[in-house]
């Protein structure tokens, strides 16, 4: 090879990696919304990067990071453990929620509006969290949590207190096949006088799904119904396996 071409890709700049913000901005978001209007969950690929991801991972072992942790057994919730960051977050835990949330908003209303729930959602997340800590709503929500082998988590819903936004997020920090098996992220939707529906969310490491939290309205053939939902983990297999969850309300 030419040392002048040599030098040339040498000296090449490398691409940048898009910025949080700029990956945030370049989802597809009516599509985001559609998935959630007709399933309950829509995944977002690719939302952290590799790095990002597992700088959170190791983070799990700075217990000054955390305002408490939580085994799963002690509660039967399942196995395994979570901890639940402490205010001031995290930059990137901060920017994921408060970045994310104003995107949600219109969806999270126009759910409320059709399910006659008098609750709607000011347009920035710090109007909203405003209004948490004056209802008495203090302590943090966004988590991490990490599960081993046979580990697992029951079907719950997140709801902490009286102000509820109505969807929430959870990202896949571990490489499924690589750094675990099993582990898959499940939602349960109980219809009215139907048998429960089952969807398992496949996830690769940095992927991102935001679901129903609690309930969600469905188009039925004499309008709208409301159906309940619930998302858990399966039982690992082998391996260990992390998740950060990002919750938009603060608990009691």
């Amino acid at each position: 090879m030419d040392t002048a071409v040599k030098h040339a890709i040498h000296d090449a700049p490398v691409p940048r990696q898009p910025t949080l913000t700029q990956r945030i901005t370049a989802i597809a978001w009516p599509s985001v919304e559609d998935d959630l209007i007709q399933h309950g969950s829509a995944v977002m690929p690719n939302l952290l990067t590799p790095a990002e991801c597992e700088t959170l991972v190791a983070s799990y072992r700075d217990d000054a990071l955390f305002r408490s942790r939580v085994v799963m057994a002690r509660h039967g919730f399942g196995r395994g453990e979570y901890k639940y960051f402490d205010y001031p977050l995290p930059e990137l835990v901060e920017a994921l929620r408060t970045s994310i949330y104003p995107h949600l908003v219109p969806l999270a209303n126009r759910w409320n509006e059709i399910m006659c729930i008098d609750t709607r959602y000011p347009a920035q997340h710090a109007a909203f969290i405003e209004r948490c800590h004056d209802a008495g709503q203090l302590r943090s929500t966004p988590l991490l949590l990490q599960y081993e082998q046979d580990d697992y988590n029951c079907l719950h819903q997140d709801l902490y207190g009286e102000h509820v936004f109505p969807l929430q997020l959870a990202i896949l920090l571990s490489e499924p096949e690589r750094d675990f098996t099993g582990g898959e992220f499940v939602l349960t939707e109980q219809r009215p006088r139907m048998q429960s529906r089952v969807e398992v969310v496949p996830l690769r490491q940095g992927d991102a799904v935001v679901f129903a939290v609690h309930h969600r309205p469905v188009q039925g053939t004499r309008g709208s119904y409301r159906v309940n939902m619930r998302h858990g983990v399966s039982r690992l297999r082998s391996g260990e396996r992390h998740t950060l969850g990002v919750i938009f309300h603060d608990a009691l």
